[in-house]
């Protein structure tokens, strides 16, 4: 009796070690030139009642970064978890700019495939190759932006995958221009808060009501991605991130390192993840693939050219590593193919050291900031001030810029050049050297450690 009693115990332990490993699905959102224009982020007009009530069940990063900040390399950096020097995909992967991932980049739908998940995305994804990203199903053919055309797929995709653990990412091109929102939302120009790097102007407000207005209608799409993965009866067994890829599309935010253009939303809520936990801990959109990777006990790649350097951001979501990172690291080189103007910067609890690698140039304009409304009142009127940082400032940048983010989170006073602050520069500079070097960074060859050469 004693050794069938035994025999039934160890034929029972690989049953329930699956069972408490059985992986998890993974959803995640990215909203397109979002900021942190979020009820639950602090935004007191902005009205985006399904992510507030997500973050309330869930985890809510405060000081979550982007790897650049222009949707493609984002977006690539967010699939691979490799910044956009290691991957390859410097811009924009559409039409003339054609900016892909090195072909032996491996990005999240085939390393999860591998591991028998069943992989969809919805909307945008403007990312490449196809050999790199070979989704079980690719759902780009959306109804435009509306949100029941997006809840349509996810649907059919949760019905399809079989009982498969699934991976599914939702990209909402809302908020990006030309904005077009929910028609239940309205905003009043007059009643909006415009953000520091615009000036206060009707032409301003208007544009910035209009942003608000895509944001709800995005919103709603996220509350309908949700009431299906109740109706279908896994929402407790999934894993809801929701992120964006850059900031918002204005002159002073989208393709800036500056807080505006890469200090961005993290939501995590549903399996494994407590409820309504709010955290500090410096985390990077680097560290995506490694927590997507984790939830689904898939390998990480082994590349002989590079390696995965973000981590897993579980053992923060769950309280585990309250200290998370003590520092993370972004960059930018093109957005289209024109828009050319190389940055790197680190960004550490009090401190951020901003790099402009060709700093002689005029700062250029993406297509869509060029010809937004807001740009165009300012070009034409002369406007000497975008909000509280100034137009020549904005345009012609210094080569190195340090800010202390606790007394200066806006990131307007200039500290490089500051006898006070020089050991703190000296010591930025060295860091984001040697995460150059690590990362195998192209750019190196343009920051110089001659002191000499440094704010010419």
């Amino acid at each position: 009796m004693r050794r069938i009693l035994l025999a039934l115990l160890f034929a029972l332990v690989p049953t329930v070690a699956h069972a408490q490993s059985k992986p998890k699905n993974v959803v995640l959102i990215i909203a397109d030139d979002l900021g942190m224009q979020l009820g639950c982020y602090g935004d007191t007009v902005c009205k985006t009642p399904n992510l507030d009530a997500l973050a309330k069940r869930g985890v809510r990063f405060t000081r979550a970064y982007s790897t650049v900040a222009s949707c493609s390399p984002s977006r690539a950096s967010i699939f691979t978890g490799l910044y956009t020097h290691q991957n390859g995909q410097y811009g924009l992967q559409h039409a003339a700019h054609k900016q892909e991932c090195h072909p032996w980049v491996q990005g999240l739908p085939n390393l999860l495939r591998t591991a028998g998940y069943w992989t969809g995305l919805i909307g945008k994804f403007h990312t490449g190759p196809d050999s790199s990203f070979q989704w079980n199903r690719l759902m780009t053919k959306t109804k435009g932006r509306d949100p029941q055309s997006f809840a349509q797929h996810a649907r059919d995709f949760i019905r399809d995958s079989d009982k498969k653990p699934f991976f599914l990412v939702v990209g909402f091109q809302d908020p990006h221009r030309p904005f077009s929102g929910d028609p239940d939302v309205k905003y009043d120009p007059k009643k909006v808060n415009l953000p520091y790097f615009l000036p206060d102007a009707a032409e301003t407000r208007k544009d910035w009501a209009e942003y608000l207005h895509s944001i709800s209608r995005m919103d709603r799409g996220v509350g309908l991605i949700i009431e299906e993965l109740r109706a279908a009866g896994v929402l407790d067994d999934t894993l809801i991130l929701f992120i964006s890829d850059n900031g918002p599309p204005f002159p002073g935010a989208k393709t800036t390192l500056y807080a505006s253009g890469i200090h961005l939303p993290l939501i995590m809520a549903g399996a494994g993840v407590p409820t309504g936990r709010t955290t500090g801990a410096l985390a990077s959109y680097i560290d995506l693939a490694p927590t997507i990777l984790d939830v689904a006990g898939a390998k990480t790649p082994s590349y002989k050219q590079t390696k995965l350097f973000g981590k897993s951001l579980l053992p923060i979501a769950r309280g585990d590593d309250t200290k998370g990172r003590d520092a993370v690291f972004a960059s930018h080189q093109f957005h289209e193919i024109t828009m050319y103007y190389p940055m790197r910067t680190i960004v550490t609890e009090k401190y951020k050291l901003i790099v402009n690698l060709d700093h002689q140039k005029t700062y250029p304009f993406a297509s869509d900031l060029w010809g937004s409304p807001s740009w165009q009142y300012i070009r034409t009127n002369k406007v000497t001030m975008m909000g509280q940082r100034s137009v020549d400032a904005y345009l012609h940048r210094p080569k190195e810029e340090l800010y202390d983010l606790s007394s200066d989170p806006n990131e307007l006073k200039n500290l490089a050049a500051d006898p006070g602050h020089a050991k703190t520069l000296v010591d930025l500079r060295e860091r984001l050297r040697a995460w150059q070097v690590e990362t195998n960074d192209p750019w190196t060859i343009l920051y110089r450690e001659e002191k000499a050469s440094f704010n010419k």
